[in-house]
């Protein structure tokens, strides 16, 4: 199942054993929020982020393939895509993001891939 998309290979500074919880989290136009939950597990990578005020207080799930730079002393992770792209994503379901193969379908092809 693994494609890049739900592992940290391309993300330089990945370090597995940093807590990402309360990382600021940069996209390629700005600041989107910050990192409420993370996932170093093997084929499921990822980062929930806890947007705030700036899309209503949604909550999105970014795939671990998008993420370009995790800079520890800045407390930053970017990822490679817009603020639009990511306001635009499919809805994070905190019940079933995790066993829901359909929803980690639908993230992964929204990002890029259909897994």
């Amino acid at each position: 199942m693994s494609d890049g998309m739900w592992g940290y290979e391309n993300a330089e500074g990945y370090n597995p054993g940093v807590d990402l919880s309360g990382f600021r989290v940069e996209a390629t136009d700005g600041h989107i929020g910050k990192v409420d939950k993370h996932s170093y597990e093997a084929e499921d990578g990822h980062i929930v982020v806890d947007t705030g005020p700036w899309i209503f207080g949604r909550t999105v799930l970014l795939p671990a393939g998008i993420i370009r730079l995790i800079d520890e002393g800045e407390k930053t992770v970017w990822v490679d895509r817009s603020k639009d792209e990511i306001k635009n994503a499919p809805e994070y379901h905190h019940e079933s993001h995790a066993t829901d193969r359909d929803y980690r379908r639908g993230v992964g092809g929204y990002y890029g891939t259909g897994l």
